[in-house]
């Protein structure tokens, strides 16, 4: 979607991109209808598949950003957040902007520690 990469190995490390809500498989970016926490679950879907691709897993995730436009979407972020992350969940800082991409309403970066193997 832009001029960078979907995730970049650096040693045992795995960071990616942030991650919206897109429905993967269309000719253009089409954000999955709802809320911040819809988004943040297809973020969290298509997260998944990006750190595969780089040989890691949700389990491995040490680090996440979320960012919210509106910070009232918090706590529903968070419920979907409890469901996607077992226990020890990755820490996490939630930042609120002004505005993300294609009028997103939440983004997720995630930082996995992944051995090379």
């Amino acid at each position: 979607m832009g001029p960078y990469s979907p995730w970049r190995r650096a040693g045992d490390l795995v960071v990616i991109s942030g991650q919206l809500g897109l429905l993967p498989g269309r000719d253009s970016p089409t954000m999955v209808e709802g809320g911040a926490a819809d988004q943040l679950r297809q973020a969290l879907i298509n997260a998944r598949r990006v750190l595969g691709e780089a040989g890691a897993t949700f389990d491995q995730v040490v680090k996440a950003t979320l960012f919210l436009v509106d910070m009232n979407d918090f706590a529903a972020c968070n419920e979907v957040w409890v469901d996607a992350f077992s226990p020890p969940r990755p820490t996490r800082s939630a930042v609120a902007v002004a505005q993300l991409p294609l009028g997103a309403r939440a983004e997720v970066e995630l930082w996995a520690h992944a051995p090379a193997n």
